[in-house]
């Protein structure tokens, strides 16, 4: 079942002129240029909600003909379709169209999904079915995290034991990533929170602060510094490619901390 997205269907919205932005841009530029580069021509995308994610639609350019296969439709997306980045005529599944469960954004977003021809709505639980997700080749994932441990463990839905906001569909876009040919799983965030002070790249996960995305499943780990590949390394090799995709400034911190979990000789 799918659905024409028009204002009678979707009667009800929240309208935010501003979408909200968790990261500095300092700290989104860089390691959104860095993600965007794994958003190779002819692939599928999926972002997650947030600074970052939104932010890679930007920084794609050029005649791409990207396709869309998302559970929500953003700001960031349409723009990306009205440049021509996005054209859906190389995906393997629904070619032409545009694939979405919801849309949060702007008035704007709004009045360009109703009634328009290349965006069709299908239920969460169609859209987020990792082995839908697996039929777009080359599909390319994008989500945030609030911290990363040092082993790979993913939180992205607390603060400690803090419930700062949905998990959504990291976890099923992650795994249908991982098993698309030529897919990529990506997580993306900035390697440092309030001002630089603290560092997302950290020994352990806060008390109480929940794992969304397990190790087990952790392909690409992206920052401002770089990308850790982690799928089938050791704990030791993912330990040594976290701090080095880390603020340089916690580097020593990590490396004692990584010796006195027995992660680094």
């Amino acid at each position: 079942m799918c659905f024409r997205v028009t204002a009678q269907v979707w009667p009800f919205h929240t309208e935010s002129t501003k979408c909200p932005r968790p990261y500095p841009m300092k700290a989104r530029v860089p390691a959104t240029r860095k993600t965007s580069r794994y958003s190779v021509p002819g692939a599928t995308v999926q972002m997650g909600i947030g600074g970052i994610p939104d932010s890679v639609y930007q920084a794609m350019e050029g005649n791409l003909e990207l396709g869309i296969h998302t559970e929500m439709m953003s700001d960031g997306a349409m723009h990306a379709i009205e440049r021509g980045v996005v054209t859906g005529t190389k995906k393997s599944l629904h070619p032409g169209k545009v694939i979405i469960t919801f849309a949060l954004g702007t008035t704007q977003l709004y009045d360009f999904l109703d009634n328009n021809p290349l965006i069709e709505a299908h239920p969460v639980s169609y859209v987020n079915d990792p082995v839908v997700v697996a039929q777009n080749d080359n599909m390319v994932a994008v989500n945030s995290a609030i911290e990363v441990d040092l082993t790979g463990q993913v939180c992205s839905d607390s603060i400690g034991s803090f419930i700062y906001s949905g998990f959504g569909g990291q976890v099923d876009f992650i795994r249908g990533a991982a098993r698309s040919k030529g897919g990529r799983p990506i997580i993306a965030l900035p390697s440092a929170a309030k001002g630089g002070l603290l560092s997302r790249i950290v020994p352990v996960l806060k008390e109480g602060a929940g794992v969304v995305t397990s190790r087990a499943d952790v392909h690409y780990v992206v920052t401002e510094h770089g990308v850790a590949n982690l799928f089938g390394k050791n704990l030791r090799e993912r330990a040594e490619a976290l701090i080095a995709i880390a603020d340089p400034r916690f580097h020593d911190d990590l490396e004692r901390a990584a010796r006195d979990r027995k992660l680094l000789p």
